[in-house]
């Protein structure tokens, strides 16, 4: 092996009697007078917060697929209770109207306080927080008689989905930041899970124990199960947070605004499209089958057929989106599919049904490919929590006027032609943002 130049150029100088073929010692033995050797300093063990969690890799998964799994059944198992929860707090239909969309209401609200809660405490602190605010607001509205009480506490309950909703990206990013599609793909899809058993099992549930107050309040354990594995995370970030620093902090925390950026208003504008067509396809997909001549029962299997396609779907599309260069084919693999199922749901919603629900649940796994994606355009966990504060707050509010418009368009027309053209527009304006969010692009980067 030839030695460095300068080592090299030494030993000439000192032994200058050497004949000229004589050639240098091996690299393994260092040439006299040549200096002292450098050495590598020794390997520092990273903290838990860069990706090695003390409490254990296995923990923080399970971690984080229990607050997954908690993130819409609080929601679902309402919408299923919907009609007792009216009758028993004699609500009126404009209220009940209301608490439909609190969810993207309140998600908007506390979704965009995240990131100052994270610069205060912990991500562990804060996620234990979200969690007991999560089981008190559902055990706490189900007590009460009141209308307006039942409105704060559960708007307590989804402040603590919000804030979860916000911080699992981050966490995602922080503590797998080598398996950050896999572990998105699988929260996504026990996020999808969760919706799903909590709104099948609510009722029964209900009629078992007697009540819709306990449909409604079981799925408080859930929460509180889920905060358990976080605990010792937020314990020790306590302490530490309490222990004195050794060397004074020199620099001031990055502070990432994506309201100011392109990417985080293309992150807003397609996460709130995408979101705005899901929703409205929740509340309405099963009534459109039923005015193209399916029964009740068979329009409701074919809305559970989207959830139940999706679920794979969810779990492989972060791996996809995380090892693709750049994201332009497969978004636009996405909306060709949401395009085929709406133009299908226009033109012949009867005999393709089971297809166009197929295509819609392919469309609608822009959902977990968007998670993956906001730790894909942040090279920082403040960059991450930011972006992802950003896009879920504007995209929730973009997404609440869904479900409104839709009704409010197929109540003015009588027929589902006009409510699918506004889908159809919402559509142009995801896949135009979809463009901007699938170059690769750090939100860092446009500061």
């Amino acid at each position: 092996m030839t030695p460095p130049p300068t080592a090299l150029a030494s030993a000439r100088t000192r032994i200058p009697e050497a004949p000229p073929d004589t050639r240098p010692a091996p690299a393994e033995a260092p040439l006299p007078d040549s200096g002292p050797q450098p050495t590598a300093p020794p390997p520092v063990a990273p903290p838990p917060a860069a990706g090695r969690p003390a409490a254990g890799p296995v923990v923080i998964l399970v971690g984080i697929l229990l607050v997954a799994l908690n993130l819409r059944a609080a929601i679902t198992s309402l919408g299923a209770l919907l009609d007792e929860v009216r009758t028993g707090l004699a609500l009126s239909g404009a209220v009940a109207g209301f608490v439909t969309t609190l969810p993207a209401l309140a998600f908007a609200l506390f979704g965009s306080l995240t990131p100052r809660l994270v610069r205060r405490y912990s991500a562990a602190r804060v996620l234990v927080a979200a969690m007991l605010a999560l089981a008190a607001g559902q055990l706490l509205r189900v007590a009460t008689d009141s209308t307006v009480v039942f409105l704060v506490t559960s708007a307590l309950a989804l402040g603590g989905i919000a804030v979860a909703n916000i911080l699992l990206p981050m966490l995602v990013r922080q503590y797998f930041p080598h398996r950050v599609g896999l572990v998105t793909g699988a929260y996504s899809m026990t996020m999808t899970v969760g919706a799903t058993v909590a709104a099948a099992a609510a009722v029964p549930v209900g009629h078992a124990l007697g009540s819709w107050r306990a449909g409604l309040a079981v799925w408080a354990l859930l929460a509180a199960v889920a905060v358990l594995p976080w605990v010792p995370a937020a314990l020790r970030a306590h302490a530490a947070a309490r222990r004195p620093s050794a060397t004074p902090v020199a620099s001031v925390p990055l502070r990432i605004r994506p309201g100011r950026t392109r990417l985080g208003w293309a992150m807003g504008l397609y996460f709130g499209t995408q979101a705005l067509g899901a929703y409205a396809l929740m509340g309405w997909l099963a009534q459109l089958f039923r005015d193209a001549g399916y029964t009740a029962g068979d329009a409701g299997l074919l809305l559970a057929a989207v959830t139940a396609v999706g679920v794979p779907i969810a779990l492989l599309m972060p791996t996809l989106a995380g090892r693709m260069r750049t994201l332009h084919p497969l978004i636009l693999v996405l909306s060709a599919a949401m395009l085929l199922a709406y133009l299908g749901l226009a033109v012949a919603p009867y005999r393709g049904a089971l297809v166009w629900a197929v295509l819609l649940a392919v469309g609608q796994s822009a959902f977990p490919m968007l998670l993956a994606t906001i730790g894909l355009r942040a090279r920082t966990t403040e960059g991450t929590v930011a972006l992802s504060a950003f896009a879920q707050s504007v995209g929730y509010l973009i997404a609440a006027l869904g479900p409104l418009l839709v009704g409010v368009l197929y109540d003015v027309t009588g027929g589902w032609v006009a409510p699918i053209g506004f889908l159809l527009v919402a559509l142009v304006v995801q896949t135009a943002a979809g463009m901007v969010i699938a170059r690769p692009r750090f939100i860092e980067d446009e500061r």
